[in-house]
């Protein structure tokens, strides 16, 4: 008998094929033995190339998690969707990965919350930026105290003109947004890890839907259609931290700037501080001198034999099965993901009523 941990895959699109499923397949205690899409062709070929010999293959979730047969979920499906695959395979007894952001509303991220707590089983969100090396390199000094308090952060996610023009991702009714809930959500979660701070007490936002109204438009992905494009191109908040601390958010799929920066953070403490342009950099004051420095997180060593580092999409997964296998809290905690859920829809909330949005349930009028 097999002592691998068995895992079911639902939603085998984009996502899926880009990162769950070939970072499954190199670890060595795990392997996928069902495939659930809606399109029954992508989890046919999904599991031809990733499952084992008899794998079995749905289009519907409900029937994969009644069929069980494996210990884990990955749920890679469009936002709308997350909170109710991802309660349904809890309550059946499952662990969960489930694809970010935690969903597409707080309401349903709670959901999510409580049947995990209600069941005892392992929810995890994949933000996989902090698996890079940058980050946990990043994530050590923070917690040793080499920056001080860290009072200011900016969550960075710009893009100039990389449209996703694929998949459900300009559908604002499957996908609740587009960039701040897309990419914004990467850049928001690594900098509120990396700050250590799950406390917001005030929001204010603003979403921007300007160049997505351009026809033949220039883009990465090739030109948007106008009439599809139901979400926001770009969107900002500030945040203010029930200690003082603030964060502002950036994000964008479309922007007129000539520097476009993703899933990286700025930060600002008392005795230090640090930002991922061009690589990571910390700054600081010593004997009396200001100072910068970059940081070298190349392997380095002999070429034969240093080999190939693993990526954080691999340590990702890598991590994720360790924390079930040893039953401890995987790295990314749902709580920590809910947070990035309650900021995201309050910016949204924020732009749409032209109001800051509070935590203790005050208002701005």
């Amino acid at each position: 008998m097999s002592n691998k941990l068995k895992i079911a895959i639902i939603g085998c699109g984009g996502i899926a094929n880009g990162k769950h499923m070939p970072s499954l397949s190199r670890q060595k205690n795990a392997e996928m033995v069902a495939f659930c899409d809606i399109v029954e062709e992508r989890a046919q070929e999904a599991a031809k190339t990733y499952g084992t010999e008899d794998a079995a293959v749905y289009t519907d979730f409900r029937e994969l998690l009644a069929k069980g047969g494996f210990d884990i979920v990955h749920v890679c499906t469009p936002n709308d969707s997350h909170s109710v695959i991802s309660v349904a395979a809890l309550e059946a007894g499952k662990h969960v990965m489930c694809e970010k952001p935690m969903a597409k509303t707080t309401a349903q991220a709670q959901e999510m919350l409580d049947a995990a707590r209600r069941t005892g089983k392992k929810l995890s969100i994949a933000y996989q930026n902090r698996f890079r090396s940058d980050s946990e390199y990043l994530k050590g000094l923070c917690e040793s105290g080499e920056l001080g308090e860290i009072y200011y952060g900016k969550a960075i996610a710009l893009r100039r003109r990389a449209v996703p023009t694929w998949g459900v991702f300009l559908d604002e009714e499957k996908q609740g947004g587009g960039p701040l809930i897309d990419i914004g959500t990467h850049a928001l979660d690594l900098t509120l890890w990396l700050m250590d701070n799950y406390k917001p007490r005030m929001v204010v936002g603003s979403t921007f839907h300007k160049l997505g109204q351009k026809k033949n438009a220039a883009n990465a992905f090739g030109p948007w259609d106008p009439e599809q494009f139901k979400v926001e191109d770009s969107a900002f908040g500030f945040i203010t931290m029930e200690n003082g601390a603030t964060i502002s958010l950036e994000s964008s799929w479309a922007l007129n700037v000539s520097e476009f920066r993703e899933a990286q953070t700025l930060l600002a403490g008392t005795e230090g501080g640090a930002d991922m342009k061009d690589g990571l950099r910390l700054n600081g004051e010593r004997a009396g001198r200001l100072y910068e420095t970059k940081v070298d997180l190349s392997s380095g060593g002999v070429a034969f034999y240093s080999g190939e580092a693993e990526s954080e999409a691999d340590r990702e997964a890598r991590l994720w099965l360790e924390a079930v296998i040893e039953d401890k809290e995987p790295v990314v905690k749902p709580e920590q993901a809910f947070v990035v859920t309650q900021i995201l829809e309050a910016i949204y909330d924020s732009a749409r009523t032209g109001r800051a949005v509070y935590f203790d349930g005050s208002s701005d009028k």
